[in-house]
């Protein structure tokens, strides 16, 4: 029994709470001292909440009537909105009646002119791109703004092309065709390639170069600048600048580019000399650093056979021996023996020629190994090119042929420089070969002679004794 009012207790008081903390009346705020306030509290606060309720609907059914006119105007609001997307659409399908009728009224008054205008708005847009690339606009700028608004406008089925406008296009068509026959000269500004800017007077030979100060120019149409080349061509084309820069009227040659300046960019991007030598790599290097000493080599060789050569011919001209050349030398060996016998004395000479051979003929030997190492050593940068070549396709592919063009430039090139050694070595070694070979040839005879004068001064020496 004490257990069931002690529950009964605790549920009474967890009601309480949840009132007092759900109502906000002030009778609410008092703490209940026993059951018997708790249970007065509770009953207060019940006609306390309804009467609040009540106010609550009274307010509530006073706001009906002002509620219904809301909803009443907001309806109106809505008819009246489907009202005018109704006549909306109507005018819309409408519109778009008339405008087809007026678009075939108007194909069919157009007739052969529609075709005009189309040729028109390609012929502007076909002129704008030579204009972009002809040097006849560094003169003449601005011409593209003009056919950049044509084209657009023509683009457009809302606008036709008028009089003043066709007119106009005629007249820049006329103006480049007249001025691509002219030789003139204008002052404008340049930029260098170093990239200083100065005022110059600049020659542009119709519409296909510009120059100035005996170089070529080039003209940026997305900057509007005139910009000295960076790497002119070869000199035989800038010598031709020079001369038509400082004619005044006169007939002058001149290397023209007719595509505009295609032709010169290929010119320009081609290597020099100096650059083809770089694409052989180390390979190249010492190739050239081998023919340069087989050439050192040579050209002493040939100022000394030159040299004996010439003491030689001086020596036959003159019966007295002289010890500053090999001829002289041998003859010497008569002229001190002369008490021996043909055979001995024969023996003496060939020692003589012998001795003075190898004199004639150093270095010789080492021209002609150079001759057959160069292309040897040119197709080991060869090889190399190619294994290069072999290692950027495994890496990259075959996508981009530039990868490549490094490999194959040293193999190439490598080549080209072992033959350009080679050649010239093999016919100088055949040269002074022959040269000394001549002089040599003329020790044999002279030793011959001595010889046969000797045996035949014997032979009378015998007969008279």
């Amino acid at each position: 029994m004490k257990s069931t009012v002690t529950k009964t207790i605790k549920k009474a008081l967890a009601i309480s709470t949840f009132a007092i903390a759900s109502f906000s009346t002030a009778s609410y705020a008092q703490e209940a001292v026993s059951l018997d306030d708790l249970l007065t509290q509770l009953e207060q606060g019940n006609i306390s909440q309804t009467k609040q309720n009540k106010a609550r609907e009274a307010e509530f059914k006073a706001k009906v009537n002002q509620q219904q006119a809301m909803l009443n105007d907001m309806n109106e609001q809505r008819d009246q909105a489907l009202e005018l997307s109704v006549e909306l659409e109507q005018a819309f399908a409408a519109n778009e009646i008339d405008l087809a009728n007026n678009a075939d009224a108007l194909d069919k008054r157009l007739g052969e002119l529609k075709e005009l205008f189309g040729v028109l708005q390609q012929v502007s847009g076909d002129t704008r791109s030579k204009f972009q690339t002809s040097v006849i606009s560094a003169q003449i700028p601005g011409r593209g703004v003009f056919l950049d608004e044509f084209a657009q406008s023509m683009g457009s089925s809302s606008k036709l092309a008028s009089i003043a406008e066709i007119e106009r296009l005629w007249f820049e068509l006329q103006r480049e065709m007249t001025q691509s026959g002219k030789v003139v000269k204008f002052d404008r500004e340049v930029v260098k390639a170093n990239g200083d800017r100065s005022n110059e007077t600049v020659t542009r030979v119709g519409g296909f170069n510009l120059i100035s100060d005996g170089k070529y120019l080039e003209y940026i149409d997305e900057t509007g600048t005139v910009a000295e080349l960076i790497r002119q061509p070869s000199g035989r084309y800038l010598a031709t600048t020079t001369d038509l820069f400082n004619s005044s009227g006169e007939t002058a040659a001149f290397a023209l580019d007719p595509t505009g300046g295609s032709i010169l960019s290929l010119l320009v991007q081609a290597p020099d000399l100096k650059e083809r030598v770089d694409q052989g790599g180390p390979v190249g290097y010492i190739i050239l650093a081998i023919g340069l000493v087989g050439l050192l080599i040579a050209l002493e060789r040939l100022i000394s056979l030159v040299i004996i050569g010439s003491k030689v011919e001086r020596q036959l001209k003159s019966p007295v021996a002289s010890n500053d050349n090999p001829l002289g030398r041998v003859m010497q060996v008569k002229d001190n023996n002369p008490g021996l016998d043909t055979e001995t004395l024969e023996l003496k000479l060939s020692e003589s020629i012998l001795r003075e051979v190898p004199k004639l003929s150093k270095r010789l030997t080492l021209i002609k190994i150079i001759s057959v190492v160069a292309p040897l050593i040119g197709l080991l940068g060869t090889v190399t090119g190619m294994i290069n070549t072999f290692q950027a396709i495994t890496l990259f592919g075959t996508g981009d042929p530039k990868l490549m063009a490094g490999g194959i430039s040293q193999a190439l090139v490598t080549t080209v420089l072992g033959l350009v050694v080679a050649i010239p070595m093999v016919f100088i070694f055949a040269y002074l070969n022959g040269r000394s070979r001549n002089i040599v040839n003329i020790l044999q005879q002279e030793s011959t002679g001595i010889i046969a004068e000797r045996s035949e001064s014997q032979e009378k020496a015998g007969q008279g004794a």
